[in-house]
């Protein structure tokens, strides 16, 4: 009997670039939020490890992230079962939606459950955070965290009301590009100092204090260098979204609108051939 996991997007709200690490990473602060777009990863028990994907052309070897989450997974418990997996990709990758963390994480999540494991949540953190820093992101349940360190310290985001999801419908725009997050690292100087509070800014809900304080460090230097990414951004910002930004390292941007009718008007006016575009609905 097959089983299923879906493996949801994210976008950023904010993105500071702190300080380079003596790792070779860099310290930063985010808030993570997640979004209904996903893929679905189903899978069966076999011998060995496999996997299967919907696009012919994403790897299905160990350069896929799934298929590093199952080996690591196997390693950490001492599994001799296998996997069938079979990845059914909807989420563009290499957009800074985290798609490729998030099938790592539903991938745990799903074979800890076909092999009948029970590990603690931080033990799945911990092997989670070796195959990518938003992963631990995906293996826990809040909608959205505020995220620091590597990305990999998380604290999830409430309200007095609970769990804080953003109230507003959205529309993700992703053009066909692929932004190296190495190389948008390498483009942006890193600032510690004067730094809006994230949770705080991001929790008050005013969109006219998103527009003036809540920004992605990246996103100067991605559009300047891809001008597919500057167009879908203008694109938006022609929209009556209240609120424009670029997602983790991009290519996607997203657009915030105060009414669901704008957010369904825009998405008319901005669809084009080069690009997807996807709309969430506001959280109730």
């Amino acid at each position: 009997m097959p089983h299923t996991q879906h493996a949801p997007a994210k976008i950023n709200l904010g993105l500071h670039v702190l300080r380079e690490r003596p790792d070779g990473y860099h310290d930063v602060e985010t808030v993570l939020h997640r979004i209904d777009w996903a893929d679905t990863i189903t899978a069966t028990l076999a011998d060995t490890l496999s996997m299967t994907c919907s696009d012919p052309s994403l790897p299905t070897d160990t350069d896929n992230l799934c298929l590093q989450a199952a080996y690591r997974l196997a390693a950490a418990f001492d599994v001799s079962a296998g996997a069938t997996l079979h990845l059914d990709k909807d989420v563009p990758y290499g957009a800074g939606l985290g798609s490729g963390s998030s099938d790592a994480a539903a991938t745990l999540r799903l074979l800890t459950e076909l092999w009948g494991l029970d590990p603690s949540p931080e033990r799945l953190h911990e092997i989670g955070a070796s195959i990518g820093s938003d992963v631990p992101f995906f293996l826990q349940d809040a909608p959205a965290a505020y995220a620091t360190g590597r990305g990999d310290s998380l604290s999830p985001l409430s309200t007095t009301e609970g769990a804080y999801r953003v109230p507003f419908p959205m529309l993700v725009v992703v053009p066909q590009v692929q932004v190296s997050t190495p190389w948008a690292y390498a483009q942006v100087s890193p600032n510690a100092t004067n730094r809006p509070h994230l949770p705080r800014l991001v929790t008050s809900n005013d969109l006219a204090q998103w527009r003036s304080a809540l920004t992605n460090d990246f996103e100067t230097p991605v559009v300047a260098a891809e001008p597919a990414v500057a167009t879908a951004r203008a694109a938006l910002q022609e929209t009556d979204a209240a609120y424009v930004s670029l997602s983790g390292s991009g290519g996607a941007v997203y657009g915030l609108f105060k009414t669901i009718e704008a957010a369904r008007a825009a998405r008319a006016d901005i669809r084009a051939p080069a690009r997807r575009v996807h709309l969430v609905a506001p959280a109730e």
